[in-house]
């Protein structure tokens, strides 16, 4: 149905692809696998014939007929914010049903948007229309973009990075949407860094790097005799966590007490979304929070952070209660509780080089000199794996993981207390991911005053913690030592994510296990 031949694209004489081909057959989902910065995005938008600014491109993309549907990794971005999701989808509808009798063409337009909401497994669609994008989920958001898809007519689709950020229960929801695509007859293609994913769907798969296709073929038989070592690489990387840091009995560092944190839809609507009587962080500790999407994992670190101030009790660092805005704190605390933002992207300015705005850090925290403030980020930067020619570029010119270990750079600049990293692994391939928890793993042994908190949907990355708190609809329903939490949950939401990311590994010959 689509087919690329030999695809090189060049920005400013480099290449970002060079020489990738790839077929696209009804039915069948194939996946792009590879690091980020490996060429996938750019691939996976040549068969909408969309491609970087000034960027030179050479090769074939053919669709054989019909349209390609793209749902992006934040599908939120390309959604009419000031339209209702009805709207969004009627203007599509109508298009299609102009040939037909005028008295029938409303009916037929109805039915068409109802059947599209039904494939794109939205079966509550019809309440949702009425709806603006901000007021839905971002799961919904990425149905209701796979929905325009196919009612324009895709026999192709594009799902770029789909599952990125989410928890196992809601990755086996996206699994069931795109399996349910390809039994439709439409070709899928699946940009992903996620292994069990791509395990549970794809029929091909390709593996990139630096641009090119390192290795391709039957998943099966990637998954079971790779022959690149960059793959094998990948499959060793996602199949273990390494070994637990021991836990630490220092003295707490920072404490929650009787915190209730509430969300406003206006100026006098609350809803209470995080209740947390107690929890205690220590020196040198390594703790990570885990719960699915709007479990409240990200409103505790805000909370934590300063960065969200609606709410009731205490945060305390080294037994003194922090200001609960991060404008109310003085210079010494916002260098001692760091933050580290899931989109790195978008916590960075476009227009200035990166390395100058992570030695900003120590000089606006710190007040340390220019000159040694650089000096210092470079080297931080290169003990994360980033060339100092890469982070004189503006952030454009970064990948989203080199833009990562930028971010965790920049906030170790402040040298924290405590550093709060927000779903920093979740947009990151397996090595790369591995590296990432290796480095902050080292971190504690090289500055025993730093304790970290780890947000993440992923049990396997929190078990590279030596203790895991899980949040539930804004409770905390269990915490404990990692391999404790991971191989005998006590509490029935922690053992149901374990069997579901236990199910997520699994596909025979009947297809992927989506529950």
């Amino acid at each position: 149905m689509a087919e690329i031949r030999d695809l090189r694209v060049e920005v400013d004489g480099r290449p970002i692809v060079d020489g990738v081909g790839l077929r696209l057959r009804a039915g069948q989902v194939t996946a792009l696998v590879g690091a980020s910065g490996s060429g996938k995005t750019t691939t996976g938008l040549a068969l909408l014939g969309e491609y970087p600014a000034g960027a030179r491109v050479a090769g074939e993309v053919r669709v054989a007929d019909g349209l390609v549907g793209y749902v992006p990794q934040h599908p939120g971005a390309v959604l009419n914010p000031a339209r209702r999701v009805g709207a969004l989808l009627s203007d599509i509808a109508r298009g299609q049903v102009r040939a037909l009798p005028r008295a029938g063409r409303r009916a037929a337009a109805r039915e068409r948007i109802r059947q599209a909401l039904a494939l794109a497994q939205l079966p509550e669609g019809e309440a949702l229309l009425g709806r603006y994008p901000h007021q839905l989920s971002g799961g919904q958001q990425q149905r209701v973009v796979l929905a325009q898809a196919l009612l324009a007519g895709a026999g192709v689709v594009v799902a770029d990075e789909p599952t990125t950020g989410q928890d196992a229960v809601t990755k086996r929801r996206v699994v069931g949407e795109l399996a349910a695509l390809a039994r439709q007859g439409i070709a899928v293609l699946l940009l992903s860094h996620d292994l069990d994913v791509v395990r549970a769907l794809a029929d091909e798969v390709l593996v990139m790097r630096g641009g090119r296709v390192v290795e391709a073929g039957p998943a099966e038989r990637l998954w079971r005799a790779p022959e690149h070592r960059w793959t094998a690489e990948l499959l060793a990387a996602e199949a273990g966590v390494g070994q637990s840091p021991p836990a630490v009995a220092g003295r707490p560092v920072l404490e929650v007490r009787g915190l209730a944190a509430r969300h406003r839809a206006g100026s006098r609507t609350a809803t209470e979304v995080l209740r947390l009587p107690e929890l205690t962080l220590r020196a040198g500790e390594f703790l990570t929070v885990v719960g699915r999407s709007g479990s409240g994992k990200t409103t505790l670190a805000r909370c934590l952070a300063g960065l969200h101030r609606d709410f009731r009790g205490e945060v305390r660092l080294d037994g003194t209660a922090l200001p609960r805005s991060l404008r109310s704190r003085t210079r010494a605390q916002l260098a001692a509780v760091q933050y580290v933002f899931q989109d790195a992207r978008a916590a960075f300015d476009e227009h200035r080089p990166v390395l100058d705005q992570v030695a900003r850090t120590a000089v606006r925290l710190r007040g340390a000199d220019p000159g040694q403030a650089v000096a210092e980020a470079l080297r931080t930067l290169a003990a994360l794996g980033l060339a100092e020619e890469l982070v004189r570029r503006v952030p454009g010119r970064l990948s989203g993981g080199e833009l990562q270990r930028a971010a965790l750079a920049r906030a170790l600049l402040a040298r924290p207390r405590v550093l709060i990293c927000d779903e920093i692994t979740s947009g990151l391939d397996a090595v790369t991911r591995r590296g990432l928890l290796d480095t902050l793993t080292a971190l504690l042994h090289d500055r025993p005053e730093l304790s970290l908190v780890l947000i993440t949907h992923d049990l396997a990355t929190a078990a590279a913690a030596a203790r895991i708190a899980v949040l539930d609809g804004g409770e905390l329903v269990e915490q404990g030592p990692a391999r404790q939490v991971i191989t005998a949950p006590r509490h029935a939401f922690t053992a149901s994510l374990v069997e579901v990311a236990a199910d997520l590994t699994v596909r025979d010959g009947a297809g992927p296990a989506v529950g």
